[in-house]
């Protein structure tokens, strides 16, 4: 399903070297061995088609189904300066009993978002205020409340009910990610360079974690990444410890003309602009496709919304949590493997923002090479939600297989696919690129570095 976007039949998987064993891996009843698999293959393979463009030459792809799952929670595995990197949530996040028997998931790792929900529900941060709170409203009405006042959450569903919702119907009607051509131009060579993406300049607007993956494996290819984030807005700084690495940082302020005049200069020399708002955000600062394409012919816009670009919830904020819940992923995972507390789970690992993240990846660099050979200016558009569809359209692992799942990887696996790298805050040890490649083996150039750390320059060619 993956490779069709591409136009390349599906035996050119044939072509990827699979190890690592089945699901399940960790203890989920879905397939995330397998699709992370899937996704990191057609990045291989995308990069592989790259270097082919430049070069003539073709090179061996492999891809380890355990090291790909352990992907799906990099930021479980970080080391700074010898101790662990907390990705612990708020306390207040989680699901809670809402009245007949529902269930209501509040979303507050953001301070906006738990500001928007604790307004909403009147009681201070405080875990067992909010239980008690939740605990008297209908969880649908507790839902359009907090979404109302600018929050993020949603009433826990059922894969079932999930299935009659207006909003998984519009996402049905979409594919797993689009990648089509918006415009004209001339074709473009790649620049000059000894990596798959050497020279391709790409500016990163995305937060959290699934566009900020896809940038993070653009630049282990060797693309040149900068991450543009302002300090007035809401981050959790350990995360870009897990995607910052290969990337500049610099801070811009789209509410001040000068800071949006220096975005216009760098979109365009840009080859890929990737952003994560919700549909439309930008385009009244005038970074909409239509205006990127108008400002640099040739760009390569990457899109990334919650829920898609259609339907009643195309707007709304959302998290791979969020989807989880309201998707009936939640649900599901409670049910085969319950808390110490009954009710919903998330499962073990962020599937749905990874892999969106290689989702992403795998787009631009097909449009890239789209650009090279035929010319155009692309846009390649996907959502939390298309991935939660696909991942759940992969099946589940038969119940009978899920007894006795480790929780973890080994030490010994963990520490053959990590690394250590010299960052501006210490040494941080963190997972490595998972794909391999024979002759442009992935890697970082950059380290990972605090937000803001660097101007708002593109680096020399």
């Amino acid at each position: 399903m993956i490779l069709p976007l591409a136009d390349w039949p599906q035996e050119r998987e044939r072509a990827v070297e699979i190890s690592g064993g089945p699901d399940p891996i960790l203890r989920t009843p879905f397939r995330i061995g397998e699709a992370s698999t899937a996704a990191l293959a057609a990045v291989g393979l995308a990069a592989a088609d790259l270097w082919e463009l430049r070069t003539g030459r073709r090179q061996e792809i492999a891809v380890d189904a355990r090291q790909a799952a352990a992907s799906l929670r990099s930021g479980h595995y970080l080391k700074l300066n010898g101790s662990a990197v907390s990705p612990e949530r708020n306390a207040v996040m989680g699901f809670y009993p809402a009245k007949n028997g529902r269930w209501s998931y509040v979303h507050a790792n953001f301070p906006n978002h738990r500001a928007a929900a604790l307004g909403v529900l009147g009681v201070p941060e405080d875990r067992e205020a909010v239980r008690r709170a939740v605990a008297k409203w209908d969880a649908l009405e507790l839902e359009e409340a907090i979404i109302a006042a600018k929050g993020a959450g949603g009433m826990v569903r059922t894969m079932a009910e999930w299935a009659q919702h207006p909003q998984a119907a519009a996402v049905t009607s979409l594919p797993l990610m689009e990648i089509v051509r918006i415009g004209d131009s001339p074709p473009e060579k790649l620049p000059g360079g000894d990596r798959p993406l050497s020279g391709i300049r790409v500016l990163d607007l995305t937060r959290v974690l699934a566009g900020p993956t896809c940038a993070r494996t653009l630049a282990e290819h060797g693309a040149d990444v900068l991450k543009i984030t302002a300090a007035h807005l809401p981050s959790l700084g350990y995360q870009e410890h897990d995607t910052g690495h290969g990337k500049l940082s610099a801070h811009l302020d789209l509410r001040e003309k000068r800071d949006v005049e220096i975005l216009r200069g760098l979109a365009r020399e840009a080859d890929v602009f990737a952003q994560g708002y919700r549909p439309g955000t930008l385009a009244d600062r005038g970074f909409s496709p239509e205006a990127l394409i108008k400002l640099r012919p040739g760009i390569v816009c990457v899109s990334l919304s919650a829920f898609g670009h259609v339907g009643p919830w195309a707007s709304r904020r959302g998290f791979d949590t969020v989807v989880q819940a309201v998707s009936g992923i939640a649900s599901r995972q409670g049910e085969l493997f319950p808390g110490a507390a009954p009710g919903p789970q998330f499962y073990p690992v962020s599937a749905i923002d990874y892999l969106t993240g290689y989702l992403m990846a795998f787009g631009a660099m097909v449009a890239l090479a789209r650009r090279a050979r035929e010319g155009g200016s692309w846009l390649v558009r996907i959502s939390l939600a298309q991935t939660g569809r696909w991942l759940l359209g992969r099946g589940e692992v038969p119940e009978a297989a899920l007894k006795d799942v480790p929780k973890d990887f080994t030490p010994a696996e963990l520490e053959r696919w990590s690394m250590t790298s010299d960052t501006p805050d210490g040494r941080l040890q963190h997972l490595a690129p998972v794909v391999r490649l024979s002759e442009t083996p992935p890697r970082w150039s950059r380290p990972s570095v605090p937000l803001g750390h660097n101007e708002p320059v593109w680096p020399a060619r």
